[in-house]
């Protein structure tokens, strides 16, 4: 087996490896965006939730549903802070994706310059070889040619 063809095998089992961890970086970007959304639609509901609750404030409500208010509010605050985490934590293991993701990409990248290399090295020893085997022959009919008249 040539050394290029070696390398190539490396190559093609770095480049599968890139792309799964590409793989891997897409799942947690759309798992962040997800989580945006979700905080975002939180927030959006609780300012909403707030609005509701202070025109009913100003057209006066009983205690009872002031305490149900603030326990929903308290309850929407506590989800968007969760979610909050949840997207800090997706943002930490996406860093940690994409780092691993370039690692992996710049070995690729370097096997493949090694790879390129080899082959124009061999290609060179190849042409060399032909070069050197066509020069016998003709060296070899010029000499049977003068011993042959």
């Amino acid at each position: 087996m040539k050394k290029s063809d070696r390398i190539k095998t490396l190559v093609e089992l770095k480049a599968e490896q890139e792309k799964n961890a590409l793989k891997g970086l897409g799942i947690y970007q759309r798992k962040l965006t997800e989580l945006e959304n979700q905080v975002e639609s939180l927030k959006s509901y609780r300012n909403e939730y707030q609005e509701s609750f202070n025109q009913l404030g100003r057209d006066g409500i009983k205690i009872s549903q002031v305490l149900e208010f603030k326990s929903f509010i308290d309850k929407l605050d506590q989800a968007i802070e969760g979610q909050e985490h949840a997207m800090c934590l997706c943002k930490e293991e996406l860093m940690q994706k994409r780092k691993m993701w370039e690692s992996i990409h710049h070995k690729t990248n370097g096997l493949q310059k090694v790879l390129d290399s080899t082959i124009a090295v061999e290609t060179q020893l190849k042409s060399r070889k032909e070069q050197s085997e066509m020069d016998e022959r003709a060296s070899r009919l010029g000499r049977n040619s003068k011993d042959g008249i």
